[in-house]
């Protein structure tokens, strides 16, 4: 699907959309803010992009409105013609079969996925595992090509009610519900997860592994060898908040350390 042999996803956190508390009501700024963020990526030498809907809080749980998921269908839609990259999806908080019908309608590559093996408690309330649901979706929908990229022990969330079952377990898990891959997090946004738990679900499992969150230039290269992909927003944004704006220099700083760290390896 990439270029690299660990690939980068920039991150588009699309603008609030139509059905949230913050949507201003114009569409079009939406899209131009994304689609904006999107060619700043490519520019400067990203190979893969992943749209999401932060700006949306607070989030519905499992499910958002029609409104938004014909919105995010249009910004995909965009994206993927404007840029030609790899481009994924999700929508927060674990509107997965929203997600996937995005991804089936604008031609889309993958989902990230939360919920989909045991449940966690998030800030909407507890997540329940979505995938046997969502795999059979995918089935019916023709849409195998589609990959699915699944959140183990994700941000954002407590984990008490499934503190005996380790990452190690719920990446078994996860595979074998037939998830493509699993994503390895920090506990919060740009926050990064223990090299060591990376390494340890990349010796454990088959499928790919990606790094979630809190990447950037000083800390990729200990991410490298362990993992198959980086979704990177926060690092990538002026001043490094995940709501601003793509920042051009950042994104070419990034680049250039995955770069120097790939030769050094």
């Amino acid at each position: 699907m990439f270029k690299r042999e660990c690939s980068v996803i920039g991150v588009v956190h699309v603008l609030p959309l139509p059905g949230s508390a913050r949507y201003s009501g114009d569409m079009n700024e939406v899209l131009r803010r994304a689609n904006q963020d999107a060619l700043r990526y490519k520019e400067n030498g990203i190979e893969g992009l992943i749209i999401e809907n932060m700006h949306d809080v607070p989030y519905l749980r499992g499910h958002v409105e029609p409104e938004t998921t014909a919105a995010m269908t249009m910004i995909a839609q965009s994206l993927k013609a404007e840029t030609g990259l790899p481009l994924g999806i999700q929508i927060l908080a674990g509107a997965n079969n929203e997600a996937l019908g995005v991804a089936v309608a604008a031609g889309l590559d993958f989902l990230r996925v939360e919920g989909f093996v045991y449940a966690h408690v998030g800030d909407e309330g507890i997540h329940e595992s979505c995938a046997a649901q969502l795999m059979r979706r995918r089935a019916h929908l023709k849409a195998e090509h589609i990959k699915i990229f699944a959140d183990i022990k994700k941000k954002h969330s407590a984990h008490t009610i499934t503190a005996d079952v380790s990452l190690i377990e719920t990446a078994h898990a996860a595979e074998f519900f037939l998830a493509d891959g699993v994503i390895v997090t920090g506990p919060t946004t740009a926050s990064p997860p223990d090299v060591e738990s990376v390494q340890s679900v990349r010796t454990a499992t088959s499928g790919m592994v990606l790094v979630g969150s809190g990447v950037t230039p000083e800390n990729v290269a200990s991410f490298l060898p362990s993992c198959d992909a980086l979704i990177v927003g926060s690092s990538l944004k002026h001043d490094g908040l995940w709501s601003n704006d793509v920042d051009p220099q950042r994104v070419r700083k990034f680049i250039q350390a995955v770069e120097r760290a790939t030769v050094a390896r």
